[in-house]
């Protein structure tokens, strides 16, 4: 069981008539061993070892079925077994009870073999800093418990994802349901408020209040948030904690991969929009993961909000035209009682200004979608932005040679553009579609409608249009493209 907490220094955990032999792995009730298999096992070892402590369901399916997708009735049924292999109940006696709404917990004395100490722990809660969640997290589900699965084998995993697409609130998510699993607490940093020129180890030291060498030695999560501020120094402090602390594992948020090491990749996509085909009810369209997001904030601004059929199409056109970024549905979700659905709808056609003036406890790049944006842009090089500028042209999905034909010029010469646009995609500015026999490149609307006032302000606009036109003419676009085109457009 490899993903389980260093074991005990004991080799035996003695409780009420039982001995858990955890080398032998078996459990001895006097001279008798029990019958008793290897999940059973895997999960009572978990409970023993944080005994009086409550482990949340979720954390115990990451921690015994950590490459597995597994139901919770798998865990109820050896939940069930273990407590008549151990005789739960009889006579009074309790070993495993269950928590309502928490998870599971192991309520009995328990003593090692060495000292006759017992080691019961009273109920307490894990050290951390992680801010307090307003508000539940929407259609995140499958991500969170892959990363709660991984993060216990993965010593860095990094979250990766367009701006506003969630990569914090998942991560904090999955943090908040590993607390009971590292001993030493779980640890979050938002980069995005270190001064850029002061040493970035000084700062992160300085916040947890400890020195590298005792964070190194202990068992703890580290979540780095926004790595993307500070690429370069915050790869170099990976590095450096990855080498000292065989113990730390560490879950970063960034919109560019550190590429750092031993790291694993967790792409963060938009949530699920309908299609037009998918609005035939009300529970149809709220099977999708953005309608669901738009529907619960709506509510929490207009608590008779209620979502109807003549709603459903200017609800899928509002999400659509977000992109299911979730910061972009919650800011339009909180003018749904100034503008109602037809006001707002007609309002995010002109452009993101209505996106803006979000909760004041937010950071302020999530006060605005354009503030969120402005964050990603203003760390891109001059030909990164122009290019980023003139890409917003394509209504629709391009290949890198339609982007030479358009956007190409004497400062983005072909040869340095094919570099600029790869940058792009990684940086999450662009998405990349391999589905066809040649990979195509395509923005996201917000990103785009951020991109096109950019380029208007340069005064290129015309220009560039003008080309893409003649491009277009040239080519005769095949009938998948017009199809884009016109979904785009809509």
């Amino acid at each position: 069981m490899n993903s389980l907490n260093q074991l005990h220094a004991a080799s035996v955990l003695r409780f009420g008539p039982y001995a858990f032999h955890l080398r032998q792995r078996l459990i001895l009730e006097g001279d008798r061993q029990l019958r008793m298999g290897g999940r059973a096992l895997d999960i009572l070892q978990v409970l023993v070892e944080r005994a009086g402590r409550v482990v949340s369901k979720e954390q115990l399916i990451a921690l015994v079925w950590p490459t597995s997708v597994v139901e919770e009735i798998n865990l109820r049924v050896h939940i069930a077994a273990l407590r008549r292999a151990l005789r739960d109940g009889e006579n009074g006696q309790r070993y495993i009870v269950n928590v309502p709404q928490r998870g599971y917990s192991f309520v009995a004395p328990v003593q090692d073999d060495g000292v006759a100490q017992v080691v019961f722990e009273s109920l307490q809660t894990p050290q951390h800093n992680l801010p307090a969640r307003l508000t539940p997290v929407t259609g995140r589900d499958s991500v969170v418990g892959s990363l709660v699965r991984q993060l216990p084998l993965s010593r860095l995993i990094t979250v990766t994802g367009p701006a506003g697409v969630g990569k914090s609130t998942v991560a904090l998510r999955a943090a908040e349901l590993l607390l009971q699993h590292f001993r030493d607490g779980v640890w979050h940093v938002d980069l995005s408020l270190i001064d850029a020129e002061a040493p970035l180890a000084n700062d992160v030291l300085k916040i947890l209040d400890i020195d590298i060498t005792t964070l190194a030695a202990r068992h703890a999560l580290l979540v780095l948030d926004n790595c993307e501020h500070l690429h370069e120094a915050c790869r170099s402090l990976l590095q450096t904690l990855l080498d000292m602390g065989p113990r730390l594992s560490i879950l970063a948020t960034s919109r560019i991969p550190l590429c750092v090491g031993p790291e694993s990749l967790q792409p963060l996509s938009p949530l699920t929009v309908p299609k037009p085909s998918a609005l035939n009810s009300v529970d149809e369209a709220m099977g999708f993961s953005a309608v669901q997001l738009f529907v619960s904030r709506a509510r929490a601004r207009q608590h008779d909000f209620t979502l109807r059929e003549q709603d459903l199409e200017a609800v899928r056109d509002i999400c659509g035209r977000l992109d299911g970024l979730p910061l972009a549905i919650e800011l339009a979700a909180a003018k749904i009682d100034a503008l109602a659905l037809v006001g707002l709808q007609a309002q995010l056609a002109h452009g993101l200004q209505v996106l803006s003036h979000g909760r004041r406890t937010a950071v302020p790049r999530h006060q605005s979608m354009e503030a969120a944006l402005d964050w990603s842009y203003q760390r891109l090089s001059e030909h990164e932005q122009r290019a980023l500028q003139r890409l917003s042209v394509f209504k629709a999905a391009f290949t890198l040679d339609a982007a030479i034909g358009v956007i190409s010029c004497a400062q983005l010469p072909p040869s340095t553009l094919v570099a600029v646009v790869e940058q792009l995609a990684s940086k999450s500015l662009l998405s990349m579609d391999r589905s066809g026999a040649t990979l195509r490149y395509r923005m996201l609307n917000t990103t785009r409608r951020y991109a096109r006032e950019q380029l208007e302000l340069g005064g290129e606009q015309h220009d560039v249009e003008l080309r893409h036109s003649r491009y277009l003419g040239r080519t005769r676009p095949n009938s998948r493209d017009r199809l884009i085109v016109q979904f785009v457009e809509q």
